[in-house]
């Protein structure tokens, strides 16, 4: 049975944005590591698009800057599955596109046998949390103020009580918080 794990970075203020977090060497080599020990990666159409049109083109081109070029192989090599009714298609490798229900799906994911299964949008990982599914939040904090953006939350209608399980602290003052649901 695989566990479900949201894998996010926020600002301060609790704002998901990809270009407000600090996406240093030390964090690029954190998510690689996450990836390499993950078997499936869960995607939304919008993180999907945003990340499709910028990692593989960096496998095909590599920066020269090994955190990142590490990230892009590993994002790239790890089965990918998008929950979407309007894409008609997924161009990027080891994706698999999915109209099928949220719960439904993921319910059968979790019988798999394997590595930990991530959720990485924020659409995705609010979901979830409120069908209770997630079993592990991994939410990396940066030291940014956004003042706006799209809160993670913003749409979850019942308390949920977390358990602090431990944290790492990035040399950016960044902060990696790993909770799992009260209950659990």
């Amino acid at each position: 049975m695989t566990r479900i794990i949201a894998g996010i970075n926020m600002t301060i203020d609790g704002f998901c944005d990809h270009t407000a977090g600090i996406a240093d060497e030390e964090l690029h080599q954190h998510y690689t590591e996450l990836l390499l020990n993950s078997g499936t990666l869960l995607y939304g159409r919008t993180t999907y698009q945003l990340m499709e049109g910028y990692w593989p083109a960096l496998v095909e081109r590599p920066s020269g800057d090994k955190s990142m070029d590490d990230f892009a192989l590993a994002i790239d090599n790890i089965p990918k599955v998008v929950f979407s009714h309007t894409l008609e298609r997924v161009e990027w490798r080891n994706t698999r596109l999915t109209r099928r229900d949220l719960e439904e799906e993921v319910l059968a994911i979790r019988q798999q046998p394997g590595k930990d299964t991530l959720v990485g949008s924020p659409s995705l990982i609010a979901a979830l949390t409120e069908l209770r599914l997630i079993d592990e939040f991994q939410l990396c904090i940066h030291p940014v103020i956004a003042g706006k953006g799209l809160p993670l939350f913003r749409h979850i209608s019942d308390r949920m009580v977390l358990t602090l399980i431990n944290t790492k602290t990035f040399g950016s003052g960044a902060v990696m918080h790993y909770y799992v649901p009260a209950a659990r």
